[in-house]
């Protein structure tokens, strides 16, 4: 399989949960910083994925998967045993669809593209960062009453998803002081040997 990657993007936490399941990628850079989305290999990656979005994963038979919150879950469910994703018909697994569609449209959504592109102007980039301070603030209250992850002592495709979006904080000017059992969350997670393999073959730099 191959993974259609940008560093620090959304795709590392396809790529985290990959390397959490003991899966083997092929990795393929895009560079997402121009108009014109090359890949490394010089492919146009609008051929490859028409929204120009990454991550895609590219499956051994040539077939192509889009959008992320459906990778990771693809990814965990082809190793059962990781504990990635809860089997098919039980609650819990519902439970942390729920998440990573929580964590989808109303984080990775609401940082991204807003706090992105300054040319969207303070007044809405300080909309957009309250709005991600009260998601932020359930998210706190969930860890706190039910963590250390999302639902409970297992790490989930959902952890991992959570853990990259929030990882933006610094950059987007985002401020997780108010956020203890967060800011705990991510120290864990940033401390887990498969989530530094997939940081380091990233080069990625984590939010302190």
């Amino acid at each position: 399989m191959k993974l259609y990657y940008s560093a620090g993007t959304c795709s590392l936490a396809a790529h985290i949960v990959a390397c959490e399941a003991g899966l083997s990628l092929e990795l393929e850079r895009v560079d997402i910083r121009k108009t014109l989305h090359m890949t490394a290999s010089g492919a146009d990656f609008v051929q490859i994925n028409p929204t120009g979005y990454v991550p895609v994963l590219q499956l051994d038979d040539g077939s192509l998967l889009s959008e992320g919150a459906v990778i990771v879950q693809y990814l965990a469910d082809l190793n059962p045993q990781s504990g990635l994703m809860p089997p098919a018909g039980m609650l819990e697994r519902y439970r942390l669809q729920a998440w990573l569609n929580f964590i989808a449209t109303e984080l990775h959504k609401m940082y991204s593209p807003w706090l992105f592109h300054p040319e969207y102007g303070a007044p809405i980039q300080e909309i957009a960062r309250n709005n991600i301070a009260r998601r932020l603030a359930l998210v706190e209250g969930y860890l706190m009453d039910q963590g250390p992850h999302l639902t409970g002592e297992q790490f989930t495709a959902a952890d991992a998803y959570l853990f990259v979006i929030v990882n933006w904080s610094p950059y987007a000017k985002v401020d997780l002081t108010p956020f203890p059992n967060l800011r705990a969350f991510m120290d864990r997670v940033r401390s887990r040997p498969k989530v530094r393999e997939a940081l380091a073959a990233e080069r990625v730099k984590v939010a302190a």
